[in-house]
């Protein structure tokens, strides 16, 4: 086992996610459902993460309660089968309060932003305005977020996975200008519930890799990659994903805004 935290791999790191002793050092107190801070470490080397408990999930409405950190998992899954790598290893395991979801805690780059709110009267290249709003004094803002390829691939994600709640806060900047998503508890309704603020892509076509993408996870959601989910997500849940593949790789766009569920998630931080 390597114990320097830069060099290792993902799946070294998803080994010590899951077998490395977990000591929580503090809890995130402005998240909806228990959030705890902590380092997992495995023969000396010694990683960050956030620890969140099946028992401290706020029921919902519309979701099963205590399948939170299940989709957390499936999100990881998903992105790693199609080569996205956005999603943090993540993984499931007990902890002080019980089973939960473990994922490696990403340390961000607050100078740099990829989904903001900008005045009204904002113009720069290789931004995309999203919605007209106005901020707490009345003053009329915009959401934007960057032109940027692999936060496209993270909005091809999204509407794979069904996400009802990416917020720009979901959209974390690492150190090395590596872009992941967080937050994915709310993913994989059979329902649709797309809600996100990476619209600026709408109706455009698919890029051949997304299509590549989309293809492969077709095939393997009838093999390994439909066992594996079928662990963490129900029966109903799995097939709307297959079919949600199926729909975006025929059609060859991205998706829009649909009139029957909010398309914006509030806050939209």
């Amino acid at each position: 086992m390597h114990t320097d935290e830069a060099t290792l791999s993902e799946s070294e790191v998803e080994q010590i996610l899951t077998e490395g002793s977990l000591e929580l050092t503090g809890r995130l107190v402005a998240a909806s459902n228990a959030s705890f801070l902590g380092q997992v470490t495995l023969s000396g080397t010694a990683l960050p993460c956030i620890y969140k408990p099946v028992q401290g999930e706020r029921p919902l409405w519309d979701f099963p309660e205590g399948t939170l950190a299940g989709r957390e998992r499936a999100a990881r899954v998903i992105s790693e089968a199609a080569t996205w790598g956005v999603v943090p290893p993540t993984v499931l395991r007990d902890g002080r309060f019980g089973p939960g979801m473990c994922q490696r805690w990403i340390p961000i780059n607050d100078e740099r932003a990829y989904v903001d709110v900008v005045d009204a009267d904002f113009d720069e290249a290789g931004w995309i305005a999203i919605l007209e709003a106005e901020d707490h004094r009345g003053r009329p803002v915009l959401l934007v977020h960057r032109d940027d390829e692999r936060l496209r691939d993270m909005a091809v994600l999204d509407a794979v996975m069904n996400n009802a709640d990416r917020k720009g806060g979901h959209v974390l900047v690492a150190h090395d200008d590596r872009l992941w998503g967080c937050d994915h508890g709310v993913c994989f309704h059979e329902d649709n519930k797309l809600r996100t603020v990476l619209w600026g892509w709408a109706d455009e076509p698919l890029r051949p890799g997304d299509l590549v993408n989309l293809q492969a996870l077709a095939v393997a959601l009838d093999a390994e990659l439909g066992g594996a989910l079928a662990a963490l997500l129900s029966d109903a849940e799995v097939a709307a994903l297959g079919q949600r593949v199926e729909t975006l790789r025929v059609a060859g766009r991205m998706p829009v805004p649909d009139d029957t569920w909010p398309s914006i998630p509030w806050p939209a931080f």
